[in-house]
């Protein structure tokens, strides 16, 4: 075993269950005297892969940790777990780039319609599709179908300027009191780092395009109302992916001891503490206006397929680390990894805001041939660093998923749940829903908890994935082929 971790064959056994509080606290010796508070139900720790108490360790081990809160959804993920929150002294501690990660400031939009879900017969449904596809490139190597590519001028404008900015320049098509913030500050002296190991330019020409991997556009119905939503996921793109890699290169120079680059950190006397922070508001400004923009597309396809308009419900972040004032640990940064906020009403942060007395909505996905749900925020977020899953989590690698499900069993059994994958019905095994946790059980856990309530329910009608060549197994069959 691992001497740096002596109490991985017996974690799961040393987490002692709080009943007042709603989750289990982990106390062992590799984690010195940092309270880890475990948001898992007992089947989801029981489930939970050995190995991520590797991470949660690592989480732990950042100088000036105040606190670690490992989400329902967590799985193992680049050096800390996918589903956590992590709490450092704003003054003294680090700001962690692993539980940044690469996307940075990936999130969710979530709009509404008066339109009853009769209304999505077959027919609508791959005529939705179709539209929003000539509207919004899908894929990891996806452009701007808006915009094409914008000069470097317009770009720093951009990523420095937010939605404001956008908004300034292209008119105010969207409703921006419900996104969750405008604009991130970006210091006039921070330059990007274009270039490098991982060339951020490549969001030059990206914006309004939704991405692979686990990023969608779903249509829903809302078992409350029985009408129509519209739920998408997308980040930074090849933006934030590239500013990440270059500053975990840079950490990695800075700082010799950082043996894996998963755990790169700047403290307060780095060089490029202040860079990294700037690199995070950049990303998570570029990914906003990615998402509002794509808003503006789908909405255009909406309307004109359900003759009805589609209205924001709120867009959200996760993926981001933010200075924030937590009652229990003072000042802090808030280190959001697959988390999502969850200020509830009366939080300082909402004053002025829509949400100031009910909260802001939360957007929780499942995978697409699963419920996903809007929370709102209760007082006991606070417990979790005002921090909730930010999706239902893996509980099935890409490799196995591409491995052990069989394509045409998926396809058939989506087809008989009337739920249209794409325009061909062919599913992405690594994104089936077999590769994903029970969203209502992990939802069960954070209401359990007390750090939120169910809003709205939703289910998918229609599911657009980001695939470069379709299924995992057309990929397959094109790789023997060649």
């Amino acid at each position: 075993m691992n001497p740096k971790y002596v109490d991985e064959a017996n974690w799961k056994q040393l987490a002692r269950w709080d009943e007042a509080e709603g989750y289990f606290r982990l106390e062992t010796r590799d984690l010195a005297e940092v309270p880890v508070r475990l948001f898992l139900s007992p089947s989801l720790l029981a489930a939970a892969e050995t190995q991520l108490y590797r991470q949660i360790v690592n989480a732990a081990r950042f100088p000036g940790v105040k606190l670690v809160a490992i989400t329902p959804d967590a799985h193992y993920g680049y050096g800390v777990p996918v589903g956590c929150v992590i709490l450092t002294d704003r003054h003294e501690g680090a700001l962690a780039m692993g539980p940044v990660g690469f996307d940075i400031g990936c999130g969710m939009v979530s709009a509404k319609s008066d339109v009853s879900v009769e209304l999505a017969s077959p027919e609508r449904k791959l005529a939705f599709h179709r539209e929003v596809m000539q509207r919004v490139s899908l894929g990891a190597g996806g452009t701007s179908r808006r915009f094409g590519s914008l000069n470097k001028a317009s770009f720093q404008e951009l990523v420095r300027g937010g939605a404001e900015q956008y908004g300034s320049r292209h008119g105010q098509q969207v409703d921006r009191a419900r996104a969750e913030r405008h604009r991130i500050p970006v210091a006039d002296s921070w330059d990007i780092p274009f270039g490098g190991p991982g060339r951020p330019e490549r969001g030059i020409e990206q914006l309004g395009s939704l991405g692979g991997g686990n990023h969608f556009i779903e249509l829903q119905r809302c078992e409350e109302s029985q009408t129509l939503y519209v739920q998408f996921h997308t980040g930074s793109r090849g933006f934030g992916h590239g500013l990440a890699t270059n500053y975990f290169a840079m950490a990695k120079a800075e700082n010799p001891l950082i043996t894996d680059i998963d755990l790169g950190f700047f403290t307060p006397e780095s060089k490029e503490y202040a860079g990294y922070q700037n690199a995070v508001a950049a990303g998570g400004n570029f990914a906003i206006v990615n998402r509002l923009v794509m808003f503006e597309a789908v909405a255009e396809a909406f309307e004109k397929v359900f003759k009805a308009p589609l209205e924001l419900v709120y867009e959200i972040s996760h993926n981001l680390v933010q200075a924030e004032v937590h009652p229990e640990f003072g000042e802090v940064w808030v280190h959001r990894k697959g988390a999502t906020r969850a200020f509830p009403a009366g939080h300082p942060a909402l004053a002025g805001t829509a949400f100031a007395e009910t909260g802001h909505p939360v957007l929780i996905p499942g995978s697409n041939r699963d419920e996903s749900f809007i929370l709102r925020p209760l007082p006991g977020a606070a417990k979790s660093g005002y921090s909730v899953n930010h999706g239902a989590g893996r509980r099935m690698s890409r490799a196995e998923a591409s491995r052990t499900l069989s394509q045409e069993k998926v396809n058939d059994q989506y087809r008989r749940d009337g739920i249209l994958v794409n325009l061909d019905g062919e599913v992405p095994l690594d994104e089936a829903s077999a590769c994903y946790k029970s969203c209502r059980e992990v939802v069960d856990v954070v209401v359990g908890a007390g750090l939120a309530e169910i809003e709205c329910t939703l289910w998918p009608l229609s599911s657009l994935k980001g695939t470069e060549m379709g299924s995992a197994s057309r990929r397959a069959k094109k790789g023997r082929k060649r």
